[in-house]
């Protein structure tokens, strides 16, 4: 339990009833380096925000309206620049998280290059970025708290006891920047000892919680392109078992495993796993595989493989690669069906569907057959930059209205033509906005999404403003371009970088040199800061 500032100040008055230490520091200033620092270990980051995960998991399940959300963000600096301004939006960090996209590390955060999400970078760039966002995090308490420490102090001095009292109050009441991080470990970069092993360290930097998927490590693919590869239900859950035995050791009781299954899109398999005995899962894997009747046209060769199904002996459809084939259209079925092992017999908290499309009827019909085996069964979903939303859902709208003869086929345009700018501003163009901005919400109350994310924002957002500036700044507008597009929307959205001195700790740096100084310090924020231009926080 944080201590308040007066716990703290009896406490020190005890040791050094002259509110002094024997070297001179004051005790008002341990006070406020005891309270910047919000946690001492990423560890204790990792149990506190596993405890926050549950209790908003307890809140959904009672009401879906509280529902989750995240951004993906590839530096420290997104991931505190998001959080300070959800705080400045609702003016608490509540129902906020930082998804970590191994897509992104891979695309953006690695030694090798900009790579694919193939599982090809460094898995220690995954626990670096966690440990750096935690950093961001934790500095972005100890600027505010330090910032609450100077209006005490110039209460103080200037003998204002109403103000100082609110300061108190203020540090008292402080919240912490420090959110759950859902991070990505791919598909465990390895055998389940692997696993287990990327999983602790993850855990060490920070992570309450870990999301895995049913692909083969050495053939994993974006969830979103052709070409994946799953593993049957055994092996995937000893992967489930090698996150939950890391999260027990480290004494992370309450860490949360979100299982994902990219099922629907994959079309292959590595391995036949070994039935014991009929419905287990190793059967109910199996059945889903293509395959050919053997006959005197179409023999079994040396080398090939039979099946015994449906009282014969049947050829598994085998690539020239050595992977297996599941039948056509078998997707959904394979996805309920990994659904249910994942939450029932390998303990995962949370799933994962990846979707070639944002439909929530085809999402809640998907989790309304889970439901029928686990019926608190809850998701995470992927409100992916890969599906182009604006085409997707003015089909959705243009089909709809057609069925309901509410229009002609001939009203609206189809297929790429639905992206028209000239759409806008239609009938159509406008419910499908009101369908985006409702969409988490739809998600949330009828197909069971406790979370809602977005993976990869902040690659697509760094890559359109460098564009929009760049633009602007080498063509005719130069310096209008970044006052306009930049420095004059912080100042009136109130973005704290704006002062970027203040946002990377140098009043925090002034701060100290004045406790172990005092009218010695060389500070750098005195009246020759060109900060003190900026009035806007």
């Amino acid at each position: 339990m944080r201590k308040t500032y007066a716990e703290h100040r009896q406490d020190l008055l005890a040791r050094y009833p002259q509110g002094l230490t024997p070297g001179g520091v004051a005790i008002d200033d341990i006070i406020q380096l005891k309270l910047q620092n919000t946690y001492s270990t990423h560890l204790d980051i990792a149990r506190d925000m596993a405890v926050v995960m549950r209790a908003d998991m307890a809140a959904y399940d009672a009401d879906s309206s509280q529902f989750t959300q995240s951004l993906g963000c590839w530096s420290g600096f997104h991931a505190q620049q998001m959080i300070k301004s959800v705080k400045r939006l609702r003016g608490t960090t509540k129902g906020a998280y930082v998804y970590l996209s191994g897509w992104m590390v891979a695309g953006l955060r690695n030694r090798f290059g900009h790579l694919p999400d193939q599982s090809m970078h460094e898995k220690t760039s995954v626990v670096d970025l966690i440990e750096e966002i935690y950093v961001s995090l934790r500095q972005a308490d100890e600027v505010a708290i330090n910032d609450l420490f100077k209006t005490l102090s110039a209460a103080r001095k200037a003998g204002d006891q109403v103000a100082e009292q609110a300061a108190i109050k203020a540090i008292d009441g402080f919240e912490t920047h420090v959110v759950p991080i859902i991070a990505d470990i791919d598909a465990g970069f390895g055998n389940e000892n692997a696993t287990y092993l990327l999983a602790k360290e993850m855990i060490k930097a920070g992570a309450c919680c870990l999301q895995i998927e049913n692909q083969v490590s050495d053939a994993k693919q974006c969830g979103h392109q052709d070409g994946k590869v799953t593993v049957p239900r055994e092996d995937f859950i000893e992967k489930l078992r090698a996150c939950r035995l890391a999260f027990e050791e480290l004494g992370v009781d309450e860490g949360v495993i979100v299982a994902r299954t990219d099922s629907l899109g994959a079309g292959l398999t590595q391995k036949i796993p070994v039935s014991q005995e009929p419905g287990d899962l190793a059967s109910d894997y199996i059945k889903w595989l293509k395959t050919e009747a053997i006959t005197p046209e179409n023999p079994i060769q040396p080398g090939e493989l039979a099946l015994y199904r449906d009282g014969e002996f049947q050829k598994p459809v085998r690539m020239p690669n050595g992977l297996f084939a599941f039948q056509d259209g078998t997707g959904r079925a394979r996805v309920i069906e990994d659904c249910i092992a994942s939450l029932t017999q390998g303990g995962a908290d949370l799933l994962w569907i990846e979707t070639d499309t944002p439909n929530v009827d085809e999402i809640a019909a998907m989790v309304a057959e889970v439901r029928q085996a686990v019926p608190n069964a809850k998701l995470t979903y992927n409100n992916s930059p890969s599906f182009n939303w604006t085409l997707n859902l003015r089909k959705q709208v243009r089909d709809q209205w057609i069925a309901e003869g509410k229009i002609h086929a001939d009203s609206y345009p189809e297929g790429a033509a639905l992206m028209s700018a000239d759409l806008d501003d239609t009938d159509l163009g406008r419910e499908t906005d009101e369908r985006l901005a409702r969409f988490q919400v739809d998600i949330a109350a009828r197909a069971g999404v406790f979370h809602n994310l977005i993976t990869l924002p902040t690659f697509h957002l760094t890559a359109k403003s460098m564009d929009e500036l760049s633009r602007g700044y080498f063509g005719e507008g130069r310096m209008r371009a970044y006052v306009n597009t930049v420095q004059r929307e912080e100042i009136r959205r109130g973005v704290s970088a704006v002062k970027h001195q203040h946002e990377v700790g140098s009043d925090l740096g002034d701060s100290f040199k004045e406790m172990v100084a005092g009218e010695r310090a060389l500070k750098a924020g005195g009246h020759a800061n060109t900060m003190n231009q900026f009035a806007a926080e």
